[in-house]
């Protein structure tokens, strides 16, 4: 299973994400190259304990049954509803998101799984180790397919 933590994985996505340029198009959503660079950070965000999101008694109960399909080998559907948290509106300065993106990537190879601070994931509740590795090297992996990287 891959996952954020190990170091070859690691280095492909930040190899993945150098690959985009400010005009690189998207092959399905709303979101252009910057934005989507913003809202991959918000995640590590919540899991480095620098951003609270709340879900709501739905959305953890139904988030439950979920789990499996975002921590499991499955490749993320392409529909999947973004958390309104995580929306991204305007055009955030491309090299600047890159940046920081790049940051906190290299903070999961330095750190480990020291670096997620918030063990309970605000939709999936308890992750171990491993399933907050490949739950992020999922997301990112999914958003860089997004943009052809």
């Amino acid at each position: 299973m891959n996952s954020i933590f190990q170091p070859e994985e690691n280095k492909k996505i930040i190899e993945r994400i150098n690959t985009l340029t400010p005009i690189t198009h998207n092959e399905w959503g709303t979101m252009n190259v910057s934005q989507m660079l913003v809202h991959c950070q918000m995640p590590i965000k919540v899991a480095f304990g620098e951003m609270e999101i709340k879900a709501g008694f739905l959305t953890s109960f139904f988030a439950k049954f979920m789990k499996k399909s975002f921590t499991g080998d499955a490749p993320l559907r392409r529909d999947l509803p973004t958390a309104k948290e995580f929306v991204v509106k305007g055009h955030p300065d491309f090299e600047e998101s890159k940046a920081n993106l790049l940051l906190m990537i290299s903070k999961f190879e330095n750190e480990g799984p020291t670096s997620i601070k918030n063990r309970k994931h605000p939709y999936f509740g308890e992750l171990n180790d491993a399933e907050w590795g490949h739950l992020h090297w999922k997301h990112l992996d999914h958003h860089l397919k997004q943009f052809g990287a």
